[in-house]
């Protein structure tokens, strides 16, 4: 463990601790940014009014809306979510404008070591060590993606080799010769990886590298149990997921216990699960809710009852790792922008890739599209078929429509592209298409 004293203290006194940093950061937010101070104040709310854990409700959620529109103002670029002087921001990162325009982040020289912090908790539980050489494919830029994933394994001394501008085939070869032990990307691009090293290299992703942890970021994939065994049995390596975003943090990780979900750092970060309709909080496991989230330690632009859309459930366990800190299971299950109804039916996209992922005969890329005809919804999913099962075509489209039925209760329009037809991603896919909502 990173931090042995915070990871197993008793639920209790992590409670008490939460509590504490959260007066802290709420009561230096009212005193340093005019967003936060507004929005405390039109609520009737200081923050002397928090005293109890019960009393952080009160406490009025931010949206990822309110940061985009007091943006573009003085202190240029932020605006009134700053708390510290401009001179004091060192790094600047944006999110990735998926769903609008992007949010502009600022951190100051402590706030970047906190996300180190939060990154060595990560690593370590996944096995991480000073003998590592971890490769990091992935293009450096303006989104966080993994550059505090990159300070954080070197704080842990491992040595860390990075390949942003090299293409694909290069960083295979630059990490074949390395003999990296380690790597970390989507897992979009992990299965992107391996199909380029097999067809276009000749090489065998699990015999011909020396991969033996891999850690996933930016997609649920890592958890979904098809997508995470497809990318374990392809590099013959353990696949360990983590979940964190740029206006948040790190603020999850999977253990080496890999125990069907991600420990919450409860020690950096308060989690709360809200009902979507009711606002409600959720104790109990095994009810899904939509994540509200604060950054107990990041000063610069606070992350403080952070709507995140995620969402995300509780586990029914405790993990034999030994960590104190609460598991939520499977990881996020999906957005609630993202989860809809088609034909009266709830539909998470995570589990249409829980099925193409786990028919070894369809390649990894597919592509689904919701269209409406007149009143009626139509769900349509386009699949490639490897070239050694062109023969069981009509075989491999029962079982996926079979399949489909069975975990999602719809049936669905199945199309067959040729192999390597639909587009590869390196970061965030975009495989799920609701063309309802633009007509």
């Amino acid at each position: 463990m990173w931090n042995p004293i915070l990871e197993t203290m008793p639920r209790e006194k992590l409670r008490e601790l939460q509590l504490k940093k959260f007066r802290r950061i709420v009561a230096w937010a009212y005193e340093h940014s005019r967003f936060h101070r507004r929005l405390y104040d039109q609520a009737g709310l200081i923050p002397g009014d928090i005293k109890t854990f019960d009393d952080i409700a009160r406490v009025p959620k931010v949206e990822k809306k309110m940061m985009r529109d007091i943006q573009g103002i003085d202190p240029y670029p932020y605006g009134d979510l700053l708390c510290v002087p401009l001179d004091e921001v060192t790094t600047y990162r944006q999110t990735s404008g998926t769903t609008g325009q992007p949010v502009y982040q600022a951190d100051s020289w402590q706030d970047w070591e906190w996300w180190s912090e939060a990154w060595s908790y990560i690593l370590s539980a996944q096995g991480y060590r000073k003998s590592d050489r971890v490769f990091l494919p992935f293009g450096y830029n303006v989104f966080v993606a993994f550059w505090a994933a990159h300070y954080g394994a070197e704080k842990l001394g491992c040595e860390v080799v990075p390949g942003g501008v090299l293409n694909t085939e290069a960083r295979l070869l630059k990490m074949q010769e390395l003999r990296a032990s380690a790597m970390m990307a989507t897992p979009t691009y992990v299965l992107n990886m391996a199909e380029t090293a097999r067809k276009k290299l000749g090489l065998d992703p699990a015999r011909d590298f020396h991969i033996q942890r891999i850690t996933c970021a930016g997609e649920p994939g890592a958890n979904i149990p098809s997508t995470k065994q497809r990318m374990e049995e392809t590099w013959g390596a353990k696949v360990f997921d983590h979940i964190g975003a740029t206006e948040i943090g790190a603020w999850s990780f999977e253990c080496l216990e890999q125990p069907g979900g991600l420990h919450v750092n409860d020690g950096l970060f308060l989690v709360q699960i809200e009902d979507v309709e009711s606002g409600e909080l959720i104790e109990e496991p095994g009810l899904s809710g939509k994540m509200v989230i604060t950054a107990l330690d990041r000063f610069a632009q606070p992350c403080i009852r952070f709507d995140s859309k995620d969402i995300i459930q509780w586990h029914d366990r405790e993990c034999s790792c030994g960590r104190s800190f609460r598991l939520i299971k499977g990881g996020i299950i999906g957005r609630a922008d993202d989860i809809t109804k088609v034909k009266g039916v709830l539909l998470a996209p995570t589990a249409i890739e829980d099925v193409v992922r786990g028919i070894p005969e369809l390649g990894d890329e597919y592509e689904v599209m919701v269209t409406k005809k007149g009143d009626v919804d139509h769900i349509a999913i386009t699949v490639e078929l490897r070239p050694e099962a062109e023969q069981l075509k009509a075989e491999v489209e029962a079982r996926l429509a079979s399949q489909l039925r069975l975990k999602t209760n719809l049936g669905y329009a199945i199309t067959f592209v040729p192999f390597r037809t639909l587009h590869r991603y390196e970061l965030k896919a975009r495989r799920f298409i609701d063309k309802r909502k633009h007509t």
